[in-house]
C-alpha cells in the first residue's frame, strides 16, 4: 500500500480501541521477570560459552603484537580470537567505525580481541593476561581545537549543510535589536540500562543471533556484510530490548564478536560489552559548538536569524545537525545556517535520542529567551508573534499541522506563567525561584513497514513484524491497530516481533517507529480484511467488522467462521509518497519548568514540569505520556549533569561508568505533567498519528536553562549547568 493523499474516514477512526489508555500487553512478562532480553535468552538443550571482550588501550595507530598464550592457557579457556587472527572483516554502510579486524585502531576501547571460556568471570580474568604492543599515533581529541579545521560535510539525509534565504548579513547589521552569542553542548552516552548483548549459534553455514537491536533489518544486513556471508543465511531475533535511545541503532561490537566466538569454539556464545566499552566503544552524542544571530525590529518582528554548528566525528563521519530546527521553527526573511565538521579520533559520534535537535534546542531556545528579554518582550508573547504556517525557507510550502501557539498558550495558561517574576526577584528561604519556557520541535519521520497478519479459527488475530520495542510500548499499539481494524479486543491478538523472518518493519527510532510501525499493520490489515470479505462473499466496501463479527446489510457471520481450517492471511508492506514533500510535517511542543536555586551553593533543583505537546492522534495516551516523561527525565539530566569528560592527551571518555556519568535518580524527579492536544494529521498516515518520544526531550534542557536565569539572573551558556556556572554571581543576586 502506497500512501499518497491525505487519509480520509477509515477503521482507525472509529476509535474504540486505538486512543484508549489500554495498559501494556507486555507489561506481565517484563514485570515477572518472563521476558527474556537477549543475554537472558535460554535453551535448556545448549550449553552456552562466555566470550569477554578485550578493548584497546590506545586510541589510534596500529597492533604491532598480541601475546595471547597466558590467556589461552587459563583455566576453562575454550579459543582467543584476536583482530589481528581474523584479519580484515568488512564494514556496513552505517557503521562509521570499524568493528573488528585488523591491526588498525580508530579508537579507545575499540575491540581487539574476544575471550571464550566456560564462565563469564574465566573468560574475563584471562582477557586480562592478554598482552598487547602498539605502534601509537598522535591524535586530535579536542573540538574547540579542533574547530577551526572543520569542514563543510556532505549532505545528511539529503538535507544539505547550508542554507541561505535572503541576505542574513545586511539584515543582522541593520537590525534595531539583535544579540549573536555561543553555546556549547557536552559529548553524552545513551546509558540505557541494558547494555549491548548478543548471542550466537551457528548450525553449518546459517546462523542464529539473539541481540538487543533497535533496527533488526539494518543489522542483519551490516552483520552480513561484515562476515562476508549472505544476509538470507542470518537469523535474527530482539523480542525485548532494555533501552536504547539511539545507541542500538547500528550494528555494534557485540554481535560481531559472538558470531565470530561460536563459530571459532562450535558453541552459542554469549557477549555483553562491560559498561565502559558500551561508553567508548559504541556510540555516543556529539559536542557541538553553536554560534546564534539573531535580529529583529522594535515591535520583535525578527528580520534576520543565523545558525552555525560545529561538532566533529572519526573520518568519514556525520555532523551533528544541530541547525536544522532553526530551518523551521520561527519566521525572518533573512536566514543562515550552516553546519562544519572536524575529524577527531574519539569513539563514533551518532544518533541519540532527537540527534539534531536536542542538542539544536538547547542553544536556540536559550537565544530565542535572550532576544526577548532585548526587546522587552515576554518569552511566549516574542515566540507566538514569530510563529510561521509556512516553511520559511520555502513559503510555497506549508506545514501539515502546526499548533506550536495553542502549545504555548494552554501551557502558560496551566502553569501559572502569568506569576512569573523578573529575575532573582522570587527568594522562597534559602531558594530563589524561576520558571522557564522553551518550544518544542520534532520533525515527523516516516519509514517504509512491513507487516503479516494471520486470522486464526479460534478468532484470535496474530500481528508479525519485526518492528521492536525498546521500552516505548510497540506491543501494545501494534495490538491496538489490528483490533480496531479486526473488530475484535485487544485480547484477541496477539503480537509477535523483532524477528527477522517477519517482514521488515521501520524499526524503533527516529521517533518514525511506533506511526510507520502501525501505518504497516493497517496495510497488511486492509488486506485480511479484502480475503475475509471475499471468503465470506461480502462486499468488501461496505463490510464492517465488530465485536468480533462481520457485517454486510443483515447478515452478520462470526469473524473466526472465516479463517476456515487453515486460517487467512494478510500481508502489505506501507510505503509513502510525497506528501512529506509538498506539506512539511512536524511536531510542536511547549515545556514549563520550574526550578528552585539555592542562593548559597548554586545548587539547582527542578521543582516542577509541563510539557504541552502537539503530535497528531495519539495511539496510547499511557505509553506515550510514559515517553514523554522519560524524556522531560532525560532533559533534566541534559541540562544539569551528563558530561562525558574527554582526556584530551589520551582520547577517551573518563567517566565511563554509571558511577561517574550522572543521570537523573527518582529524587531528581519533580512533578511532571503532561497534555497532548486534541488533534490529528491526515497529511501524516492513515493512523493520522505522529511521533512523541522525542519531541517530549526536544527543547526540555533550554527550558531549564531559562528557569535558572529567571530564578538568579545568572545566564549560563555551556552545558551542563553544574552549580560552578552559577554560583560566582550569585552573591550579588542573593
Amino acid at each position: 500500500m502506497k500512501f499518497e493523499t491525505p487519509a480520509k474516514t477509515n477503521p482507525i477512526d472509529n476509535l474504540k480501541v486505538v486512543g484508549q489508555p489500554i495498559h501494556r500487553i507486555d507489561g506481565e512478562l517484563k514485570t515477572t521477570g518472563r521476558a527474556m532480553y537477549a543475554y537472558e535468552w535460554h535453551d535448556p538443550n545448549l550449553h552456552y560459552a562466555y566470550g569477554y571482550p578485550l578493548g584497546s588501550s590506545i586510541a589510534k595507530g596500529r597492533i604491532k603484537s598480541m601475546d595471547v598464550a597466558a590467556a589461552e592457557a587459563a583455566p576453562g579457556v575454550m579459543s582467543v580470537v584476536t583482530t589481528l587472527s581474523v584479519g580484515e572483516l568488512g564494514k556496513g554502510k552505517l557503521n562509521t567505525a570499524k568493528l573488528f579486524g585488523g591491526d588498525e585502531i580508530q579508537h579507545y576501547h575499540q575491540a581487539i580481541a574476544v575471550v571464550v571460556a566456560e564462565t563469564f568471570e574465566q573468560a574475563r580474568a584471562a582477557a586480562s593476561l592478554i598482552k598487547v604492543e602498539y605502534q601509537e599515533e598522535s591524535g586530535t581529541f579536542d573540538l574547540a581545537e579542533a574547530k577551526m579545521s572543520a569542514v563543510k560535510p556532505k549532505d545528511t539525509d539529503g538535507a544539505p549543510p547550508d542554507t541561505a534565504v535572503g541576505d542574513f548579513d545586511g539584515a543582522f547589521y541593520a537590525a534595531a535589536v539583535s544579540m549573536d552569542e555561543t553555546y556549547t553542548t557536552p559529548d553524552q552516552s545513551h546509558s540505557m540500562m541494558e547494555p549491548h548483548a548478543s548471542i550466537a549459534l551457528w548450525h553449518g553455514d546459517e546462523l542464529t543471533v539473539w541481540t538487543s537491536s533497535q533496527m533488526i533489518d539494518w543489522w542483519r544486513s551490516d552483520l552480513a556484510t561484515t562476515l562476508g556471508i549472505d544476509k538470507e543465511k542470518i537469523h535474527m531475533m530482539s523480542p525485548f530490548i532494555g533501552g536504547g535511545f539511539g545507541g542500538k541503532l547500528f550494528l555494534r561490537s557485540d554481535a560481531v564478536l559472538a558470531a565470530i566466538a561460536a563459530k571459532a569454539t562450535g558453541r552459542p556464545v554469549k557477549v555483553a560489552l562491560p559498561r565502559p566499552l558500551l561508553v567508548n566503544n559504541t556510540t555516543h552524542r556529539p559536542a557541538t559548538i553553536q554560534r546564534i544571530r539573531i535580529g529583529a525590529d522594535k515591535s520583535g518582528m525578527i528580520t534576520a536569524i543565523g545558525h552555525e554548528s560545529w561538532s566533529g566525528d572519526l573520518p568519514g563521519g556525520g555532523p551533528e545537525t544541530a541547525v536544522m530546527q532553526t530551518r523551521l521553527l520561527y519566521a525572518g526573511e533573512n536566514r543562515m545556517t550552516a553546519m562544519r565538521l572536524a575529524e577527531l579520533n574519539l569513539p563514533e559520534g551518532n544518533a541519540m535520542r532527537a540527534p539534531g535537535e536536542a542538542p539544536g534546542l538547547m542553544a536556540l531556545e536559550i537565544a530565542i529567551d535572550e532576544m526577548a528579554e532585548k526587546l522587552g518582550l515576554d518569552p511566549i508573547e516574542f515566540r507566538i508573534l514569530n510563529d510561521t504556517q509556512v516553511d520559511p525557507e520555502k513559503p510555497e510550502r506549508p506545514f501539515s499541522h502546526r499548533n506550536l501557539v495553542g502549545c504555548l498558550k494552554l501551557g502558560a495558561e496551566r502553569f501559572g506563567w502569568n506569576d512569573r517574576k523578573k529575575p532573582g526577584a522570587r527568594r522562597e528561604g534559602n531558594w530563589l525561584i524561576g520558571l522557564g519556557v522553551a518550544a518544542g520541535f520534532r520533525n515527523n519521520l516516516v519509514m517504509p513497514s512491513g507487516a503479516r497478519v494471520r486470522l486464526g479459527n479460534d478468532g484470535v488475530v496474530n500481528v508479525e513484524t519485526d518492528m521492536t520495542d525498546i521500552g516505548t510500548g510497540s506491543y501494545t499499539i501494534i495490538a491496538q491497530t489490528a483490533a480496531e481494524m479486526m473488530g475484535v479486543a485487544v485480547d484477541k491478538v496477539g503480537v509477535h516481533l523483532g524477528d527477522s523472518r517477519f517482514p521488515i518493519s521501520a524499526g524503533s527510532g527516529g521517533q518514525f517507529g511506533a506511526n510507520s510501525a502501525t501505518s504497516g499493520v493497517y496495510a497488511a490489515c486492509v488486506k485480511l480484511r479484502e480475503a475475509v470479505a471475499m471468503r465470506l462473499g461480502f462486499n468488501s466496501d461496505d463490510v464492517v467488522f465488530e465485536n468480533g463479527e462481520v457485517r454486510s446489510g443483515n447478515r452478520s457471520v462470526p469473524l473466526a467462521a472465516a479463517a476456515g481450517a487453515e486460517g487467512l492471511v494478510g500481508e502489505d508492506t506501507m510505503e509513502w509518497g510525497d506528501l512529506t514533500d509538498t506539506h512539511q510535517q512536524s511536531t510542536f511542543g511547549a515545556h514549563f519548568v520550574e526550578v528552585g536555586v539555592d542562593l548559597a551553593t548554586g545548587e539547582t533543583r527542578v521543582r516542577r514540569m509541563l510539557a504541552v505537546c502537539a503530535a497528531g492522534r495519539i495511539i496510547n495516551p499511557i505509553t506515550a505520556r510514559s515517553q514523554v516523561i522519560g524524556a522531560m527525565t532525560m532533559g533534566v539530566g541534559l541540562a544539569l549533569f551528563e558530561e562525558l569528560a574527554v582526556d584530551t592527551r589520551r582520547g577517551f571518555f573518563v567517566n565511563h561508568d554509571l558511577a561517574s556519568y550522572e543521570v537523573p535518580v527518582h529524587a531528581d524527579i519533580p512533578y511532571q505533567e503532561v497534555i497532548f492536544l486534541d488533534e490529528t494529521d491526515p497529511m501524516s498516515s492513515p493512523m493520522k498519528a505522529k511521533g512523541v518520544g522525542e519531541l517530549g526531550l526536544c527543547g526540555v534542557s533550554a527550558a531549564i536553562a531559562n528557569a535558572i536565569y529567571n530564578a538568579t539572573g545568572v545566564r549560563v551558556r555551556d552545558y551542563p549547568i553544574t552549580l560552578d556556572k552559577v554560583i560566582g554571581d550569585l552573591p550579588e543576586v542573593a
